[in-house]
């Protein structure tokens, strides 16, 4: 694997901290994208008492070459005490903001939006006062499934975009570009006061342009926040780094992102879609809704 430039070193997290974090994880049998996905902010967030909680796995539906997360043809059936011990989990952590997302479950008929209302309705009975971020697969298009968690009434719905058009047969190869734009268009239309997210990652061989006319898409449709960072690769079988983007190229994209009217952008090398996902809830004081 490529030698890591120095920006991309990542200091030892305090594991006191993280420790304590991992064990509730543990005593509660919850999985995290964190762990799941070699997210390489993990000591940090740990370290801050925070997680993304990834449901309805470990194992995903889909073999994106980019991705750490296992692949399941046929994963195991939906856990009904799941929402409950992820809600024990957030008052366990005293969480003021709370990321949750899931593997694709292409197995079922509303790729698991049922679960994603549960564990949203199970948080808002426990802990009334956190605001929840959804990240969702893009449920192969069942438009009816995207409806039944907006209903669900989660402040923030996150949807990655991923990489530019012309990669996608290649890095994300079960996704389909135009499905995720109408994704984000359709949860603005549906539910106009939710805050939209999307995420891109970079360093796969994309040039300067194809990133811009990316933002210039998630704008045509209104999405809010952005998130952009450096892909690494997980392991040698995964798809190789094209280039490492220095911080001053990321720079220059938050500065356009935020020209052309995202609310919010976070664009560094190790930004990653939950990255200080907390800082939406400034955001929601700022642009309220």
């Amino acid at each position: 694997m490529t030698v890591k430039p120095d920006w991309l070193r990542v200091k030892a997290p305090q594991w006191e901290r993280v420790g304590n974090v991992k064990e509730i994880l543990r005593d509660l049998a919850l999985n995290t994208v964190c762990e799941e996905a070699s997210c390489p902010n993990i000591g940090e967030c740990f370290n801050a008492g925070t997680a993304t909680f990834l449901i309805m796995g470990p194992a995903c539906t889909r073999a994106c070459p980019y991705c750490d997360i296992d692949f399941e043809k046929k994963p195991q059936p939906l856990d009904p005490t799941e929402p409950t011990r992820l809600a024990e989990a957030v008052r366990r952590m005293q969480l003021n903001h709370v990321v949750i997302t899931s593997v694709n479950r292409d197995d079922l008929a509303d790729g698991g939006a049922s679960q994603f209302v549960r564990c949203i309705t199970e948080v808002h009975s426990v802990s009334p006062n956190t605001t929840i971020e959804v990240l969702i697969p893009d449920l192969c298009g069942n438009w009816n499934a995207l409806e039944i968690i907006l209903q669900a009434a989660p402040e923030v719905l996150n949807h990655n975009t991923e990489t530019i058009p012309r990669l996608y047969r290649r890095v994300r190869p079960q996704g389909n570009y135009e499905r995720t734009l109408e994704l984000l268009q359709r949860t603005r239309q549906i539910s106009p006061s939710t805050y939209t997210k999307s995420g891109i990652m970079v360093g796969l061989g994309e040039t300067d342009t194809e990133i811009r006319q990316v933002m210039q898409d998630l704008r045509a449709v209104d999405c809010d926040i952005l998130t952009i960072g450096q892909y690494l690769q997980p392991s040698q079988k995964h798809l190789q780094v094209a280039d490492f983007i220095t911080p001053a190229q990321f720079a220059a994209w938050q500065a356009y992102g935020e020209e052309i009217g995202f609310l919010q952008v976070v664009s560094s090398p190790l930004t990653r879609s939950s990255y200080h996902a907390e800082q939406v809830r400034e955001l929601m004081k700022r642009y309220p809704r």
